[in-house]
């Protein structure tokens, strides 16, 4: 489960990331609850959630084409002294008691804008820290390192907000840089697997999108990503609405649910780490059940039940994004990973301009429990479809039965479901 720890450049990475990821967890909390408290509504915590997600929309696929031409370790030192030196800035106005809600819009704009190129080169690092062998393994305990650092960042930040403000855990946040800036300078390069960077050319964008849309495993598992980012991942919107709306419980409980989600997606990436394997399966399976749980969430009558809700949610949430995640890359050239991963990112996180807005909308118009609804239902009904026309296109049927005296549903190729009809 833990074996890529074992080469030492993962390790540094893995544990600035451990300490950068809390303070960006806190910064989250700390920013939609600020949004909140400034306005009152959910459609503008969607509409902050939608600016820091928007230039990904826009620009993602450049930042690929670049990630894919630079090197990546200084790429990233550049990525995250910007974030960090945004964290520090919005903290200075918070403290001082000047901030405005376009202060919070601009700097989740600025941090989107270096998540353009940040993000691409993490996911790609990733290979050249660990090589091939251990891809997969990595890969999932990155996922398990974002979400170890959500059991701490909300619990802290609800403390933070509650006890001395909001400002505090941005300043938190934007020190928090310094941990992955050391771990990235203290790495050995003679130890990095090489991988040819692409030479500056024209078409190179063109040349990423020719590569996918000649991929159906990649096609298919990019769509089905975008379908639940989109509807099925409006958290910041949802959660706080039903701390505040529903419930009518504050920080506290704002933080409690997004700390019970992360110890469900905490188990879910580390099942990915044990599993070895991404199969299309698991990821349809994952979704059609992170979908219907939040259907059945959005009923829930109380606050405790709502709550325990949130780790089945998170763990099939986390099986959806890992299981995405690693079968892309590993089914990826080395040399066109950077445009790649950019494309998966620009639909897994631009989806949230346009569904967080609707998904303030919903709320502010029908109710939070309406529009998380509503997002599982469409997250649920995209993972059935392209389930069947995967099954279609594959010549395969459903096939049901016992194994063990446990239920067992799998898809089994027509030949060999009219063979064994034949058979009986």
């Amino acid at each position: 489960m833990f074996s890529s720890l074992r080469v030492r450049n993962y390790r540094l990475f893995f544990v600035g990331q451990v300490v950068s990821n809390i303070g960006t967890w806190m910064q989250r909390i700390a920013q939609d609850w600020l949004v909140l408290s400034l306005t009152g509504s959910a459609t503008a915590v969607g509409v902050t959630t939608a600016l820091q997600f928007l230039p990904m929309l826009l620009f993602g696929l450049y930042g690929g084409v670049l990630v894919d031409r630079l090197p990546k370790r200084r790429a990233l030192l550049c990525t995250q002294s910007a974030m960090g030196a945004t964290g520090v800035a919005l903290a200075a106005l918070t403290l001082t008691g000047h901030v405005q809600v376009w202060h919070v819009y601009l700097a989740a704009f600025a941090v989107g804008l270096a998540t353009v190129v940040d993000n691409p080169a993490r996911q790609s690092f990733v290979s050249e820290m660990v090589g091939p062998d251990q891809l997969q393994n990595a890969v999932s305990l990155n996922s398990a390192n974002f979400q170890s650092a959500r059991l701490v960042g909300p619990a802290v930040a609800g403390v933070m907000i509650t006890g001395v403000g909001t400002g505090w855990a941005f300043l938190a946040n934007g020190l928090s840089f310094v941990a992955p800036l050391i771990g990235l300078m203290m790495m050995r390069s003679r130890e990095l697997y090489v991988v040819e960077r692409a030479p500056r050319a024209k078409g190179q964008l063109r040349e990423g999108l020719h590569y996918v849309a000649g991929r159906p495993e990649l096609i298919w598992t990019i769509v089905l990503a975008g379908f639940v980012s989109t509807f099925g991942f409006n958290f910041p919107v949802f959660l706080s609405a039903f701390a505040d709306d529903v419930f009518h419980a504050g920080a506290g409980s704002y933080s409690l649910f997004n700390t019970l989600m992360a110890v469900g997606s905490l188990a879910g990436a580390l099942l990915a780490a044990r599993r070895g394997t991404a199969r299309m399966r698991v990821l349809l399976a994952g979704a059609v059940a992170f979908g219907t749980l939040e259907i059945v969430a959005a009923i829930a009558p109380s606050l405790w039940l709502f709550a325990l809700l949130m780790v089945p949610i998170g763990m099939f949430g986390m099986t959806v994004n890992v299981t995405a995640n690693s079968s892309i890359q590993m089914s990826t050239d080395p040399a066109m990973r950077g445009r790649v991963m950019a494309l998966y990112m620009m639909v897994f996180m631009g989806g949230s301009p346009v569904g967080a807005p609707i998904a303030g909308w919903i709320t502010d118009a029908y109710g939070v429990r309406a529009g998380l609804a509503s997002g599982g239902a469409i997250a649920a009904a995209a993972a059935a479809t392209i389930g069947l026309v995967l099954a279609r296109v594959g010549n395969l049927r459903l096939s049901v039965g016992w194994n063990h005296g446990h239920p067992h549903v799998r898809f089994v190729p027509r030949e060999a479901r009219e063979q064994l009809a034949a058979a009986a």
